[in-house]
């Protein structure tokens, strides 16, 4: 008897040793946390100026991260099948250490430029280059630890999925530190010594976690396991059905990200936020009470996708906070009702880490989807209504109440199908209804869904058609006036748009109009001769000024840069005698300005038209010095900018290529960022001085714009009568607003500077 008593004893550990196994564990699973998801932002900054800042990059890396998560849940599910304690811990270890020796952070310098071609595939060996044993690493450690906590014998030991909550507190915590203090405060290498630091920080804490597991009595752990062992394994539907419902919120997450960041900038700012309550969704459903219970979420999801519509259906006519609040709400609720239904069904502890892997493989597929199969498969962003219609999929099955009267609702809907859907392919006062009310109609029918599930409990598969039905009649219905044409590739989606009276061929990149051109007079006859840049490139513009101010400068002949070619207007600003050099990543964008059938800019004015191909940080370094008489720098993708064009380090290639009187024009016009201020400090540090034009043309309905143009140059004489101009105003640079860096930017500020203005 007292054999028994003493084992007994020693297979309770003491409550000290239980308080000191969870804060260790705890803080351990906090920090790998909190470093898996800060290198994030922090390493795909480092990588954006090699593929011309955009936001694409992000969507790319969002695929590489959730691939590597997977592998490293699969490798900790397999070190947990393991019978020794000790084999574990010190094969973690061993590979924590090696990852040790790759840090600090640095882009593979083995790796080169990028390719014409194939960005995507290359940018994912760059970053498994690059990142991929330390990410690898990290990514392995919070089913790991878990697994290490069960067989610990802690108390809490059946059911240790509040400690997956802590590690998305982490997460959470360390994304929504980047924007606000992180990225403004410290540059990118202080930022990545402090990451390495916290890596050394972490290998010591889960060394403290082996030494509490192994020092673990061998009883404990066996009668632990022997009190689950009778639980049987989850049925092979329910694990397809956890990967479904990980895989939709992960895709929808890369398609509001990709939706909302295109239109402001490819920054951190913008792609942490519906990635941090991406894991803020984690951290609430899988608390032991809820903070928002799962039913009022499942209650909400109709109204989130309803949302969804409206807002897509107005189109591009939003301002900032609609666009990033709205569409971020709707996100939140979605992957809640999603997540929580995995909450729900999740396995015993014997099972933990299986599930794991099915919730990082639904990640993945998630993610590869919007990531990469939808750009290279649809002309359009179709991912992001596709997803959002499968998120009516993700509900549990209901029972219907009225079912007598919810039997009929199949052929209602096909009725309002063929009513509304009919008259997109034909001409008159129905069809002209629908596209002036379009986005009544298609908010009525997603309403029409939301009070399906919530006034009669329709089925999933209801909802689903329903939603899709009004996703696709905001396709049917487009918000722009006329006929239009999508090319899409790496870096977004153009719009060709002709306008509904054919006078007009505009492109347009997201919700914002680079360029057009005219095509038929006021009286219906078509243009002829030599076309006339319009939209912010008109002679009477800023950018139109500059040019001018420096032909007249010199005398004759001037050589300019252009950095990006957008529809190919500025070659009509060119004369003859003239050399003109353009740069532009996207070949897309050019194969477009090319088309005669789209736009003749080119075909008219500058026949011999062979612009470079790559990102002007790399390819424009290379032209040589002192020959430029101008360098325009014109290259956003919709409102989002290349911010490693803006910046110091940028600024002084510019002055390099500049010729003794040169001067550099940069573009600056922008719905929600203020970024005067940013180029006229980056001129600042060159020892340049700037002069910035603002001014409303008044003639938006003839595509001629306002323009905001900043021109830096040495010296008041190397731009004429431009630094006389009553229109240009000389600008010092803003007392205590850094200077952009290649190792330091601040889009929050310049976010906060122009809602402060009120522009």
């Amino acid at each position: 008897m007292t054999s028994i008593a003493s084992s007994a004893a020693v297979a309770q550990p003491s409550a000290a040793r239980n308080r000191l196994v969870l804060v260790v564990y705890t803080a351990a699973i906090f920090v790998s946390a909190l470093l898996l998801f800060s290198v994030q932002p922090l390493f795909t900054k480092m990588v954006l100026p090699r593929l011309g800042g955009s936001p694409a990059v992000w969507s790319v890396a969002m695929v590489f991260f959730q691939a590597l998560l997977l592998a490293g849940y699969a490798y900790a599910h397999f070190l947990t099948q393991l019978r020794s304690r000790v084999i574990p811990v010190a094969i973690h270890l061993l590979l924590l250490g090696f990852a040790l020796l790759s840090l600090p952070l640095s882009i593979a310098g083995h790796w080169g430029d990028p390719p014409t071609s194939g960005y995507a595939v290359w940018l994912l060996g760059l970053f498994a280059a690059s990142i991929g044993l330390p990410f690898f690493a990290l990514a392995a450690n919070n089913p790991l630890l878990q697994a290490w906590f069960v067989r610990t014998g802690h108390p809490s030991g059946p059911d240790p999925y509040f400690l997956y909550a802590s590690s998305n507190i982490g997460s959470f915590l360390a994304l929504l530190s980047y924007p606000l203090l992180v990225e403004p405060i410290f540059s990118l290498r202080t930022q990545n010594l402090i990451w390495a630091g916290g890596y050394g920080l972490l290998i010591a804490l889960i060394a403290g976690c082996g030494v509490l597991l192994l020092r673990s009595p061998v009883t404990v752990a066996s009668l632990l396991q022997n009190d689950v062992s009778d639980a049987p394994a989850p049925r092979w539907l329910l694990r397809l059905r956890w990967i479904f419902l990980a895989a939709v919120p992960s895709g929808l997450l890369i398609a509001v990200t990709a939706h909302i960041s295109t239109d402001v900038a490819a920054a951190p700012l913008l792609w942490v936020l519906p990635l941090s309550l991406y894991l803020l969704t984690w951290v609430l459903v899988f608390q032991s009470r809820p903070l928002l219970p799962h039913k009022w979420m499942l209650a909400l999801q109709p109204l989130a996708i309803a949302g969804v519509v409206v807002l897509l259906a107005f189109g591009g006519e939003q301002n900032l906070a609609l666009t990033l609040g709205g569409h971020q709400l709707c996100f939140f609720i979605i992957a809640m009702a999603c997540h929580g239904e995995l909450a729900r069904t999740r396995p015993p502890a014997r099972y933990l880490t299986g599930f794991y892997v099915a919730l990082s493989f639904g990640g993945m597929i998630g993610g590869l989807f919007a990531g990469l199969i939808a750009p290279f498969t649809f002309s359009w962003v179709a991912e992001y209504p596709i997803l959002l219609a499968l998120a009516a999929l993700c509900r549990p099955t209901a029972k219907e109440r009225l079912p007598k009267i919810t039997r009929w609702y199949w052929i209602l809907l096909a009725v309002i199908a063929i009513a509304l859907l009919a008259p997109a392919g034909m001409t008159g006062k129905v069809t002209t209804y629908l596209e002036d009310h379009r986005v009544w109609v298609a908010g009525a029918v997603g309403v029409l869904a939301a009070l399906l599930a919530l006034l009669l409990n329709g089925g999933r598969w209801k909802l689903f058609a329903t939603a899709a039905l009004a996703l696709v009649l905001i396709r049917a219905y487009p918000a722009d006036d006329g006929r239009v044409e999508t090319v899409r590739s790496f870096f977004g989606v153009h719009k060709i748009v002709v306008t509904s009276d054919g006078h007009y061929h505009v492109l347009m990149h997201g919700t914002t109009i680079h360029g057009a051109q005219k095509y038929l007079n006021a009286d219906g006859s078509k243009v002829t001769g030599r076309p006339e840049p319009i939209t912010y490139y008109h002679k009477d513009g800023g950018i139109g000024r500059a040019i001018t101010a420096i032909r007249e400068r010199k005398g004759g002949p001037i050589k300019v840069a252009v950095i990006g070619v957008g529809a190919g207007t500025l070659t009509c600003a060119a004369e003859p005698g003239e050399d003109w050099k353009y740069f532009e990543i996207d070949q897309t964008m050019v194969d477009t300005a090319s088309d005669p059938k789209y736009f003749s800019y080119i075909r008219n004015c500058a026949p011999d038209f062979k612009p470079v191909i790559g990102d002007a940080r790399l390819t424009f370094a290379k032209e040589p010095d002192g020959v430029y008489d101008l360098i325009i720098v014109d290259a956003y993708s919709s409102d989002a900018i290349p911010i490693h064009l803006a910046t110091e380090e940028a600024m002084a290639i510019y002055k390099a290529k500049l010729a003794p009187q040169g001067a550099v024009a940069m573009h600056v016009s922008n719905r929600h960022l203020e970024l005067e201020s940013v180029v006229v400090g980056i001129a600042d540090a060159n020892d340049l001085k700037s002069w910035v034009y603002n001014e409303d043309s008044g003639r938006d309905d003839e595509y001629i714009f306002s323009t905001d143009v900043v021109v830096s140059a040495r010296e008041d004489a190397d731009v004429g009568k431009l630094a006389s101009s009553p229109k240009w105003t000389e600008t010092e640079p803003t007392d205590g607003e850094r200077v952009w860096t290649d190792d330091y930017s601040n889009i929050l500020g310049a976010v906060y500077r122009r809602l402060r203005d009120g522009e």
